[in-house]
């Protein structure tokens, strides 16, 4: 079984806190009246971790991620996504920690790519019982090449450890 990636969208592939006057290479899409910068190199980046992840969105845009996203990025099958309840605190902390339990369990190889990581998730990383890699994303840059390279190590070396 390949690992588990969960993406998060703001501040990974729609691209936020950068100087207005020089925007990084992007496309601007209306999601639900809202403009997003969605980064030029997500949709690449994304595409090449698809071979060694299953992909699931990771964010409060819910099953808006795929409907939204999937096209503009040029991913080829659909992605799955959280539920979270309505933001529903966790013991853990962050807001995020009980619908990642639910959906991956405890054992399975996860990454999680997010620009919002805090204390808690490092805690939370740290406790769970299978591999586990948090990725940190500057909201203005997204997700990059150097992450990618990352990604895809951790991924051979969860296959290797969890085979």
């Amino acid at each position: 079984m390949r690992p588990l990636l969960l993406v998060d969208i703001d501040g990974v592939i729609s691209l936020f806190g950068f100087d207005p006057s020089q925007p990084p290479p992007g496309r601007l899409v209306l999601v639900d009246g809202i403009p997003h910068l969605i980064s030029a190199a997500a949709g690449d980046h994304l595409r090449s971790l698809s071979d060694a992840y299953e992909l699931a969105w990771c964010s409060g845009w819910e099953e808006k991620a795929d409907e939204y996203l999937r096209h503009v990025l040029g991913l080829p099958d659909p992605c799955p996504h959280l539920t979270f309840g309505g933001s529903e605190p966790s013991r853990q902390g962050h807001w995020k920690l009980a619908a990642i339990d639910r959906y991956a369990g405890l054992r399975r190889p996860l990454a999680w790519i997010d620009d919002a990581h805090d204390e808690a998730c490092s805690d939370w990383a740290l406790a769970r019982s299978g591999p586990m890699l948090l990725v940190a994303t500057d909201p203005a840059v997204g997700i990059t090449e150097g992450h990618v390279t990352e990604l895809l190590q951790w991924a051979a070396d969860a296959s290797r450890v969890s085979a």
